[in-house]
């Protein structure tokens, strides 16, 4: 499996796109290491797309435009899986709303939360509008999901 942050080149091959909240501070704990330890657990042999940079850098703009080109490549080639723990205060998801908004119909979406996390009963509405399915609540069999649709062929 192959992990690539934020900035990083992006390989052109089968990628799941871990869209969702990030942390803005170092006391808040990411949710995508875990996301990447289930990928790796279950086999996934593909890329893991990872819009939080490994080494911090302050570039909006190569950070937006990282997070465009992965988001159309997992939509074409792959899947992107929007996991939203959203908590207002440390990780409100602003952006995430927004790619969830692009990106919901491209065919190869997944989308979660927990049953906890506030103000999501409209992602839950689209989703299920949509693409006729319901939101996981748990993030390993999202992840399952995700795998699933990444590794279908290019025009299913």
């Amino acid at each position: 499996m192959k992990v690539t942050y934020a900035l990083q080149p992006i390989a052109d091959m089968p990628s799941i796109f871990l869209v969702g909240p990030t942390p803005r501070s170092s006391s808040v704990m990411s949710w995508r290491p875990e996301a990447i330890q289930i990928l790796r657990d279950f086999g996934f042999t593909g890329q893991v797309l990872v819009p939080e940079q490994k080494v911090w850098q302050s570039d909006y703009l190569g950070q937006v435009e990282w997070e465009h080109a992965g988001l159309e490549l997992a939509s074409k080639k792959g899947c992107i899986a929007a996991w939203v723990p959203r908590d207002l205060e440390s990780m409100p998801a602003f952006t995430t709303n927004v790619e969830f908004g692009l990106y919901v119909k491209c065919g190869r979406f997944a989308y979660g939360r927990p049953d906890f996390a506030p103000k999501n009963r409209y992602l839950d509405w689209l989703y299920d509008k949509t693409l006729g399915l319901k939101p996981f609540s748990e993030l390993k069999p999202l992840l399952e999901f995700s795998i699933y649709m990444a590794l279908l062929p290019d025009q299913f």
